[in-house]
């Protein structure tokens, strides 16, 4: 029987976390996840985020989908990460079911995404999206995935989605907006310069740092010559935002090439708020929690090591992977 390669690589990425975990079962079992400040916000946050993208996706029985989000706050996870486009809504809804008894006994931080680039069209889904997560007000809604000049053209619009989030902002609709990137860095930061985000959201992996020198005879344009960490994320920094990592494993594209809390470990040691990650099972959310407990930032030579090595290996294929992903 033939299976694609990534399906094989998503059974091997799976496998080796899975025995990881049984490796390190013991690693992490008491105590709370760190918290941090979520930037200008002011909220405090887990450093750790349950992803209700592809990966929760993949629970397709909805009791073992709602069993992961509870097990995800039971572990100490505060930060939930959803999107309408996760399954035009499935995302949502599901998240909705658990957030309307644990959000505010658990102090759970909700966020959601919109990919609408019209004002008027985000505005509907914005109030489908509040009926799913069963909620009248969301804690930040997020532009999501922002993708070059003119998709920010048209965030930018007087109709688009960005006026209309400004003003649910100031409705109370939402409570923080922000905008995420997986894809063009430099465009991310003119986004960041020009407008008033609270948050923002970018691809921060190892292997996700500028490239240097030639392209090994493939073209390759200036936004894959450049990186989230080095061009997007200090403006962020400088302007105060809560910056959330995402792609922290490349989706397991990464997993058999570094311990998968070195990977971890090295977007949490960059200066951001938290990171956020898609666990499709229990496992992966035990161990991810059990790692995030006891963090400690890595040496800055050991993430130049580990950066140098994966760079040269994984950028040009990862930039181009991530060119349209929206991870829907």
């Amino acid at each position: 029987m033939r299976i694609s390669r990534r399906r094989f690589l998503e059974s091997t990425a799976f496998g080796s976390l899975a025995a990881q975990a049984a490796i390190g079962a013991d690693i992490g079992k008491t105590g709370t996840l760190p918290k941090r400040v979520l930037g200008r916000t002011g909220a405090h946050v887990s450093i750790l985020a349950m992803g209700g993208g592809s990966r929760f996706l993949m629970y397709k029985e909805e009791d073992k989908a709602l069993e992961a989000l509870n097990r995800a706050f039971d572990l100490g996870i505060t930060y939930m990460d959803t999107a309408y486009g996760y399954g035009n809504g499935l995302s949502e809804t599901r998240v909705g079911k658990v957030m309307a008894v644990r959000r505010k006994r658990d102090g759970i931080f909700l966020a959601t995404k919109i990919e609408a680039r019209k004002g008027d069209d985000a505005a509907r889904i914005i109030e489908g999206s509040l009926k799913r997560l069963e909620t009248d007000q969301i804690d930040l809604i997020h532009v999501h995935s922002l993708e070059g000049e003119e998709d920010l053209a048209q965030v930018e619009a007087p109709d688009g989605i960005l006026n209309r989030l400004l003003k649910l902002r100031e409705e109370k609709v939402t409570r923080f907006i922000g905008i995420t990137s997986h894809s063009d860095p430099t465009v991310l930061a003119k986004a960041l310069e020009r407008h008033d985000f609270d948050c923002t959201q970018m691809a921060l992996n190892a292997a996700l740092v500028g490239m240097k020198g030639g392209s090994h005879g493939m073209e390759i344009n200036e936004a894959m010559k450049t990186s989230f960490e080095s061009v997007a994320l200090p403006v962020a920094n400088r302007k105060k935002m809560g910056v959330i990592a995402m792609k922290v494993f490349a989706q397991e594209g990464l997993l058999g090439q570094a311990l998968p809390e070195k990977l971890l470990y090295y977007s949490l040691s960059l200066p951001v708020t938290l990171a956020v990650a898609g666990m499709p099972t229990l496992d992966f959310i035990e161990q991810n929690v059990a790692h995030a407990r006891v963090f400690k930032p890595l040496p800055k030579s050991e993430m130049e090591e580990l950066s140098g090595r994966l760079a040269a290996k994984n950028k040009m294929a990862l930039d181009l992977r991530f060119a349209d992903h929206r991870d829907a």
